[in-house]
């Protein structure tokens, strides 16, 4: 087997420095894989320490290797009208697909990023540039749960041409911003009509904690006094398997989302009961939790995280996790904290 895997890997397609290019800084999302697993994308610890990055490699390495060239030719700048929601990541499912893992929706790795920062597009073949458009996803928005569409972007600047030199950069400036979020950015090439695709997630703000992204411990956090009802404007998922508003504290479902031999990644839902919450922690019953996101692990008990614990009546609430072992018979329940 160890053999096979070898071969296997022989007939990737290696990226060419020169082909074409991409965002590099902040990274795009199959730079940020192939960067950090190029070397090692064989290893399955990549499935529990990196689990976007694995389906990806699973889905097709080439995506990888192939970084710089997630392309669309002939668009004549009518991005929005060929590019559909949901497939903007990987320019429409340009190439045959090739692309399609970046449209996946989970916990990407995400790159730390100040209020003003400068993108850097990295041209190895030198076409330039007739523009840059940069988006970034509206506040509120939730890439690690929900699909990107033209509708959850903020356009945050157009930059005019730039020369032939290989290296086009640009300040972007995101104020009163913090948080996870996805910045796009279209970069229409200048020796044809080629645009690229190009999605990078980010985590906006020098302080603070991060929403979603997998914590490296696994904290705990001391449960607090049984919360009022005290709704909010707070984004809302609908359930899945809980349609009608339960009448204690809280309610929770857990979904598998993706498994392997020895590990899965999945979702749990907690929706509010009619007094709503300030606060929740969900058990999942059978589970070995090693990283999670959108709240703090310990054990197999998830706690909400900062921007997700308070919920009104009926209101629903996400967090992620990596699960080791067999995801078989999960169950979930929830109580205030």
């Amino acid at each position: 087997m160890a053999l096979a895997l070898g071969l296997g890997a022989l007939t990737l397609a290696a990226p060419s420095a020169s082909a074409h290019g991409s965002v590099t800084d902040p990274p795009t999302r199959n730079y940020s894989c192939w960067e950090r697993w190029g070397d090692d994308h064989l290893n399955p610890q990549m499935a529990t320490d990196d689990p976007m990055c694995w389906q990806a490699f699973q889905d097709n390495p080439n995506a990888m290797w192939n970084w710089n060239g997630l392309f669309r030719e002939n668009v004549g700048g009518q991005h929005q009208a060929v590019i559909p929601d949901g497939q903007l990541c990987s320019g429409g499912r340009t190439q045959n697909g090739l692309y399609k893992s970046m449209d996946t929706v989970g916990a990407w790795t995400a790159t730390r990023v100040p209020n003003s920062f400068r993108l850097t597009l990295t041209d190895g073949a030198k076409h330039g540039a007739d523009y840059l458009k940069i988006y970034v996803t509206k506040p509120g928005f939730d890439p690690t749960t929900q699909a990107l569409t033209w509708g959850s972007l903020d356009l945050v600047k157009t930059t005019g041409s730039y020369p032939t030199t290989g290296l086009y950069q640009t300040d972007v400036s995101l104020p009163n911003r913090s948080g996870r979020a996805v910045l796009y950015t279209i970069w229409q090439a200048s020796h044809l009509d080629q645009p690229y695709y190009l999605c990078s997630d980010i985590i906006i703000g020098e302080g603070g904690g991060d929403p979603t992204q997998e914590p490296t411990d696994e904290p705990t956090q001391e449960p607090t006094d049984e919360p009022t009802q005290e709704p909010t404007d707070e984004p809302t998922q609908e359930p899945t398997d809980e349609p009608t508003v339960p009448s204690g504290a809280c309610t929770a479902t857990v979904k598998v989302n993706s498994s392997w031999s020895g590990g899965y990644v999945a979702d749990v839902v907690v929706t509010a009961g009619s007094g709503g919450l300030k606060g929740w922690k969900v058990t999942v019953n059978g589970a070995t939790v090693t990283q999670a996101w959108g709240g703090t692990a310990s054990g197999n008990v998830i706690t909400n995280a900062a921007w997700n614990g308070t919920l009104a009546s009926g209101q629903s609430a996400t967090a992620g996790f990596v699960g080791s072992g067999s995801s078989s018979g999960l169950t979930a329940s929830c109580a205030a904290a």
